[in-house]
């Protein structure tokens, strides 16, 4: 081997080793983060990049560790992969790459499938929303190719023959399939890789201006308890003009209906409109132009249905030992006032009514 190609073999090798022994942690965290909706790391998940840090002091060339014979390296990676590298490659002895990293991505991988069924993710009667689609979809492509390369390493441990074109028939069958299955349903990456949307860019042609008007808060002192109310309404501000494709639409209506059916965010007696938002990723006068001019309604009658809707799902499970306007407040309104109009401007009669004549057996 040439030293022009030794020395691009080592530089490769050192720079892509510390990857290799951090990407089970960055899927872990990844999956965990559509869970936990992308909080910040903690100062524990730093500890997940402990492996990737023992690679990084394996492939420095230390003192004393002598020439590595980079023919039988490469020989060793082209026949069965990174993971069948049994030659010195660094500081470590050799088990640190055939042993040490197939047990790291077995690990990270039970790790990742226990965080998704604790989360109880996969029993909700309607998953479909597009942060569990891809984050399921994400997970079942990675630990199939995942576990087609371990397999590899395990039937040679064992003498196994293998068979180099079924695997690779195999894995491209299958990554074509992946291909199809993504063109068939694009949706999937809305609300995950479709998130992040520039601006600045030009828009689509397709896109049509829209004359609306932004809902803005006002807060007024609650002089009974001294707290501060805030209240949503229409003020009369200066037309804003938006534009917005139908493809940020579909996700931006997805994203909305997710946050409040399944993370069920109305539940908050004080939500507003830029909580929502800030939730979703989405800049608030988008929100306010989908929800008055897609889903029909103002922001604050919106929630309310929610609300109410929560409400008449609860009310027969807890009428018996809660009263009216606890249930209520469980459901998010602040106060009987606001919870009566409500429930009148949703079903068109107050609560009391609809309760002795839609729900008289529990009542």
């Amino acid at each position: 081997m040439g030293s022009n190609q030794q020395k691009l073999s080592f530089i490769l090798f050192q720079s892509f080793t510390p990857l290799y022994f951090a990407a089970p942690a960055f899927f872990y965290l990844y999956i965990t983060g559509f869970l936990s909706y992308e909080r910040p790391l903690t100062k524990a998940n730093w500890l997940h990049f402990i492996p990737a840090l023992l690679a990084i002091i394996h492939v420095i060339p230390w003192p004393g560790i002598g020439n590595l014979d980079w023919q039988l390296l490469i020989s060793q990676f082209n026949k069965y992969g990174y993971l069948s590298l049994k030659a010195k490659s660094g500081l470590f002895p050799p088990y640190f790459h055939y042993l040490f990293r197939p047990l790291l991505t077995i690990i990270y991988l039970v790790l990742s499938w226990r965080a998704v069924i604790k989360s109880k993710i996969l029993k909700q009667s309607d998953n479909d929303h597009p942060r569990t689609n891809w984050m399921l979809f994400i997970l079942r492509v990675a630990t199939f190719f995942q576990l087609m390369g371990l397999t590899r390493i395990i039937l040679s441990l064992f003498d196994i023959p293998l068979y180099n074109p079924i695997f690779i028939f195999l894995n491209c069958t299958v990554l074509l399939g992946v291909l199809l299955y993504a063109l068939h349903k694009p949706h999937i990456f809305y609300g995950s890789l479709l998130i992040a949307i520039d601006w600045k860019k030009k828009e689509s042609p397709t896109a049509q201006p829209v004359r609306v008007q932004s809902e803005f808060l006002e807060k007024d002192k609650n002089n009974q308890a001294g707290n501060v109310r805030k209240e949503s309404r229409m003020l009369p501000i200066p037309f804003k003009r938006i534009k917005i494709t139908d493809g940020q639409l579909e996700a931006y209506i997805l994203l909305m209906k997710n946050a409040m059916e399944v993370e069920c965010l109305f539940l908050n007696p004080d939500l507003q409109i830029v909580d929502l938002a800030g939730k979703i990723n989405v800049p608030v006068h988008h929100c306010s132009f989908v929800i008055n001019n897609h889903l029909g309604k103002n922001f604050r009658d919106w929630i309310n249905g929610y609300r109410v809707g929560y409400f008449l799902k609860q009310y027969p499970l807890l009428g018996a030992k809660m009263t009216i306007l606890a249930i209520a407040q469980e459901a998010g309104f602040k106060n009987q006032a606001t919870f009566y109009n409500a429930f009148k401007k949703e079903k068109g009669i107050m609560p009391t009514s609809y309760i002795a004549q839609e729900l008289s057996p529990y009542s």
